[in-house]
């Protein structure tokens, strides 16, 4: 179907769970706030979408099929994806040189708070008018999930890959709140380097990014991905969906729903895992950077590996008021 056709049916179908939420609340326990749907749109051809509907639990499709007529089920993408969860803490095997301290800094390496397990430093940013650099991770790497004060500590490695006070490289310089109520957009931060602390924006696997961030007007069916992770290193997926709405995140306070999300498959397993949030994630084609990965789920990938879910690069950018560098060069200083 038409893309507009497909976010009219996506709207009709949000109104409806916001009517019936009880109907589909069993899958993620005592929390009501969450239906246990997201919805999104799945490219498929040229300026062609089917619908995309994501549960935590098989028994929910029920309640939003039940809602669609013959034709509407044929322009649906229904996958369960179990709870998603954000990725901060690494928990498996992952490349042994981006979990050491790294100097000068760069892309995929081990970076967190002091109160968080690690995360991933995804890119370097900087404020319109300024020359610092900052480098840009999730909130609940860089934040620790609001509970982090502006001026806390940056620190590479993170804590489980041995970062200590010693390791400090900045200072955390601004997030973006992670509301109870449904309509999160980002999971973001940025975090001050200080003074003399070296940094290579362009080293991601075969060279810088480019300067423009990608727009996900300009996506193709299935558009081909790359991230450079804390945990699985360099991996490459596929787009699966987008203008996702209704992602509910368990976070260690509760359920954050985020809506306008990415959905991303590997392509012979899984894009990411625990330790990978942070990352930044470019188009393959052209090496565009288009989106901050955040969350995950276990389950839904058709590798096997679950899905991935990312914030838009442009939102990131805008929410945390700062711009993707037009001139990187290696290595640099604050």
């Amino acid at each position: 179907m038409l893309p507009d056709t497909a976010r009219e049916l996506k709207a009709r179908l949000s109104r409806r769970l916001s009517e019936a939420p009880a109907a589909t609340a069993s899958a993620v326990g005592h929390v009501t706030r969450w239906s246990g749907v997201a919805l999104g749109l799945a490219p498929v051809g040229p300026e062609q979408v089917h619908l995309a509907i994501r549960l935590i639990d098989r028994i929910d499709a029920d309640v939003i099929l039940s809602g669609l007529d013959g034709a509407a089920r044929e322009e649906v993408d229904v996958r369960v994806i179990g709870p998603v969860r954000p990725l901060p803490a690494a928990t498996g095997w992952s490349p042994a040189e981006l979990q050491h301290r790294v100097r000068p800094l760069r892309p995929g390496v081990s970076i967190s708070h002091p109160d968080v397990t690690a995360g991933t430093l995804g890119g370097f940013v900087r404020r319109p008018g300024t020359d610092g650099l900052l480098v840009l991770s999730n909130n609940h790497v860089l934040a620790a999930g609001d509970a982090g004060s502006e001026g806390d500590p940056a620190l590479q490695p993170g804590v489980a890959d041995g970062g200590t006070t010693a390791d400090r490289i900045g200072a955390l310089g601004a997030f973006v709140r992670l509301h109870a109520d449904p309509g999160n957009l980002v999971d973001a931060a940025v975090a001050a380097l200080d003074h003399g602390v070296p940094a290579d924006p362009t080293a991601y696997p075969g060279g810088a990014l480019l300067p423009a961030v990608a727009a996900f007007d300009d996506v193709d069916p299935e558009e081909l991905v790359e991230k450079l992770g804390r945990t699985t290193g360099h991996t490459r997926g596929r787009i699966t969906a987008v203008e996702v709405d209704g992602v509910g995140v368990q976070y260690d306070d509760g359920v954050h729903t985020f809506d306008d999300q990415v959905e991303i498959e590997g392509l012979t397993g899984a894009f990411s895992a625990g330790g990978d949030s942070g990352s930044v994630i470019w188009r393959s084609r052209d090496r565009a950077p288009l989106g901050l990965l955040f969350a995950g789920s276990a389950e839904g990938g058709s590798a096997g590996g679950g899905v991935t879910f990312a914030n838009p690069l442009p939102t990131v950018l805008r929410s945390l008021g700062v711009e993707w560098l037009k001139d990187p060069v290696p290595p640099t200083t604050r």
